[in-house]
């Protein structure tokens, strides 16, 4: 595995170590439809609204994908796509176009000015659990600050599958972290559980007995499991209805509208690791 000590450049220290680089089209877009949806009116508000796709890997398709899927509801948008290696940027500059531009750099998040998001999506998972925190902080010190506007930029950071269906991210303000999500296609899910491999670095070791985050996943897959006459209307159904019986029990954070998607969010504080 590379080292964690810091790479640097021929002007300003980079943060990180080189990830494999594995990426595909549309990937992750399953991140960027909830990104849109409650992140969309942060970004409309600003006057120049800036986007960091960080450590976009070997080939830069997730960041073109952002630059449209936020121009949707955020028309002036702009993306920064930013990666450690710079054969990968070099590889990605013919892809450079209005509002989206591609810079060397790490968890520093090598801009001049505060993004208003930072999606991290893959990059963590390579890292030690012990290590997690610190990148955590550091990023969260990049963005945007609250205002009397709004609650400030937003950290996305979490792991998926290779082509998108199983997603799981952490959301994280100015202050830390704020919630988990859980995405998934439905036709592919057997139960909710199927989910934890796809945990990020901060929860994956964590799904053991005794743990906030395993305690979830196995109400959510008894939820599931009385849930199952719902399957005759389709996975979607049964789905929605596993979803609000853990509203019983667990604080829910969204509503029947992204259930709908495949999504349920729980506040990061039901599901933190134990100390």
């Amino acid at each position: 595995m590379p080292s964690r000590a810091t790479v640097r450049s021929h002007t300003a220290p980079v943060v990180g170590t080189v990830t494999r680089g594995t990426t595909n089209p549309n990937r992750l877009r399953r991140m960027d439809r909830w990104i849109a949806a409650t992140h969309g009116a942060e970004l409309r508000r600003a006057a120049d609204p800036v986007a960091v796709d960080l450590g976009y890997g070997a080939a830069p398709w997730t960041a073109v994908e952002l630059l449209t899927r936020l121009r949707a509801v955020a028309p002036h948008a702009r993306v920064v796509g930013v990666e450690i290696d710079p054969a990968r940027v070099a590889a990605a500059e013919p892809y450079a176009r209005a509002g989206l531009v591609f810079r060397h750099g790490g968890f520093e998040v090598p801009l001049s000015r505060r993004p208003l998001l930072i999606r991290a999506a893959n990059v963590l998972r390579q890292y030690d659990e012990g290590e997690v925190a610190a990148v955590w902080q550091r990023l969260c010190a990049r963005l945007a600050p609250a205002s009397g506007h709004g609650r400030g930029g937003l950290l996305v950071e979490g792991t998926c599958d290779e082509i998108g269906r199983r997603h799981v991210w952490v959301a994280l303000g100015p202050e830390g972290p704020r919630t988990v999500t859980f995405a998934t296609r439905l036709a592919s899910l057997d139960r909710p559980s199927d989910l934890a491999e796809r945990l990020p670095k901060a929860l994956i070791h964590r799904n053991v007995p005794g743990e906030p985050v395993h305690a979830f996943l196995r109400d959510f897959d008894r939820a599931w499991a009385a849930a199952a006459p719902y399957a005759a209307y389709g996975a979607r159904q049964r789905w929605i209805r596993a979803v609000r019986d853990l509203t019983a029990d667990w604080p829910v954070a969204d509503g029947p509208a992204r259930w709908r998607q495949g999504e349920v969010t729980v506040r990061w504080e039901a599901l933190a690791p134990r100390a």
